[in-house]
């Protein structure tokens, strides 16, 4: 099989970046989408190139490292999956493959395809944990939480955090990896006294790292590997009402 990639290449932070247009051939179909970059690498290499950076770890779908638009989308074209779970099958002959970082405001371009997802961490800093006392490991698991509760909580702890549902967003927005985030621990027994706190905290944290404002697109649900529903920035907005009629009333 062979290929034309189209790839933004950008020395670093401050430099300007541009398209830089290569032909890769011997391509097999059966190879994922990071291994064909790995063996372009290696050719770019032996002519003297410069390699393309870009991010990877697991390789299994679970570590959220990988990522940047495909043809204008986040993750390649297969639903319900990351970039290294995308294999080269996906693709036929001759095919053009445009390959460009996570753009978003809080997402700062490192180098080629690598942008900083930094912001991320200040999120979950700000409220991602529980820290009421639940009593030992034995006594806190032995608290009942209905089948239907731990399902919908576990669903929203999927999230992997690789920013596709910013990249995807046109405002920016991390609505959705802030909501999944707060949900997952708001649901369950152990995480609800904070709640409203936890909330606020986290949601003033995304405003903070200029992410842009939810408009109700839902292009984050529709590109998201993992399928965490909009339904969730929902719940995350409702216990901001909550939050700042109690810390009124307070």
């Amino acid at each position: 099989m062979n290929i034309t990639l189209k790839v933004w290449r950008q020395a670093g932070p401050k430099d300007a970046g541009k398209f830089e247009t290569y032909q890769h051939d011997g391509i097999v179909e059966e190879m994922s989408f990071l291994e064909m970059l790995d063996v372009f690498n290696e050719k770019l290499l032996e002519a003297g190139t410069e390699p393309i950076a870009f991010e990877h770890d697991c390789r299994e779908g679970i570590c959220g490292s990988c990522g940047c638009m495909v043809n204008g989308r986040a993750h390649g074209p297969k639903d319900g999956a990351t970039l290294c779970q995308v294999h080269m099958r996906s693709y036929k002959d001759g095919d053009t493959i445009t390959l460009e970082p996570f753009r978003a405001k809080a997402f700062p371009i490192l180098k080629d395809l690598v942008v900083d997802r930094s912001a991320f961490d200040s999120i979950i800093q700000a409220g991602g944990y529980i820290s009421v006392r639940t009593g030992a490991a034995q006594d806190a698991n032995m608290r009942p939480v209905e089948k239907a509760i731990a399902d919908e909580a576990f669903d929203a702890a999927t999230c992997i955090g690789c920013g596709a549902c910013v990249a995807s967003c046109p405002n920016g927005s991390a609505s959705l990896f802030t909501s999944a985030k707060i949900a997952h621990l708001n649901m369950l027994p152990q995480g609800e006294p904070e709640k409203y706190k936890r909330a606020t905290a986290m949601v003033t944290a995304m405003d903070d790292a200029m992410f842009g404002a939810c408009s109700n697109h839902e292009e984050c649900e529709a590109t998201c590997p993992k399928g965490i529903g909009v339904e969730y920035i929902s719940q995350m907005n409702k216990n901001l009402i909550w939050g700042e009629l109690f810390e009124h009333d307070s």
